[in-house]
């Protein structure tokens, strides 16, 4: 027999998680019978990208969908579910990977993808991560995100940390972009951070710093796309390093 007998007790699907996927058939009792989940997501969305996710309530969504708060909870049981089904919804569906490049081009096509998705819904990064996925389309960006991965002599466990350090070094690059972007006038991103910084530090406490200050690096032109593609070659980097030694 497989090892699946030891594998723990799974847990209870949440109902909109089997509507989200189909598995369970929308209820039609009621006076507004044409009320979805899907309706109820798109709304949300709605009202989280024009006023952010704090903006977001349950009765704010039902006064959009012109129904009473209570009818929501029979698609959703909570606010936590319905914000992981909108990210879901905003993620969309994978990418389709190229067929040259191998594993580094086509996890460099799913990166770049992800990151996209992020610049659309900028409000999707204030969302928690409260656990593994669970949506269609998360789960689609993980199976195709480990599909790149399958040429490769990796251990599954390893394929799936890979791609768990790709999914959060992008979410964060996201998120310092947007926080950047959020700063009026961009005033505290460079140029100009290195003068600032000689300015209230001394190059006997901080040597080190003093020394990227002297070669200017902190006040030139920062670029966002350039730091992205930096830090994501140098994940690829340590993955080729990785697969090398299996």
């Amino acid at each position: 027999m497989s090892g699946s007998s030891d594998r723990p007790p799974a847990r209870p699907i949440p109902p909109s998680i089997e509507l989200a996927w189909g598995l369970r058939q929308e209820g039609r009792r009621g006076p507004r019978r044409g009320l979805t989940l899907e309706a109820i997501v798109d709304a949300g969305i709605e009202v989280a990208a024009a006023d952010g996710v704090g903006a977001l309530s349950m009765a704010r969504i039902a006064k959009r969908l012109g129904v009473g708060t209570m009818s929501l909870y029979r698609y959703v049981a909570a606010k936590d579910e319905l914000l992981a089904l909108m990210v879901d919804t905003a993620l969309g569906p994978p990418p389709t990977l190229p067929d040259q490049g191998g594993w580094r081009a086509g996890l460099t096509t799913w990166c770049d993808a992800v990151r996209d998705a992020y610049r659309r819904n900028t409000w999707s990064l204030r969302v928690p991560i409260s656990g593994p996925p669970l949506g269609p389309n998360n789960v689609a960006w993980l199976d195709r995100a480990l599909n790149a991965l399958a040429g490769t002599r990796l251990p599954e466990q390893d394929k799936l940390s890979c791609v768990l350090v790709l999914s959060g070094f992008v979410r964060n690059d996201a998120t310092l972009t947007a926080d950047f972007a959020a700063v009026a006038d961009g005033e505290l991103m460079m140029p100009g951070y290195g003068t600032l910084l000689a300015q209230i530090t001394s190059a006997d406490d901080f040597p080190s710093l003093h020394r990227a200050i002297a070669s200017g690096a902190l006040d030139d032109e920062d670029d966002p796309d350039v730091e992205y593609l930096f830090g994501l070659e140098r994940i690829l980097d340590g993955i080729a390093e990785l697969i090398a030694r299996v």
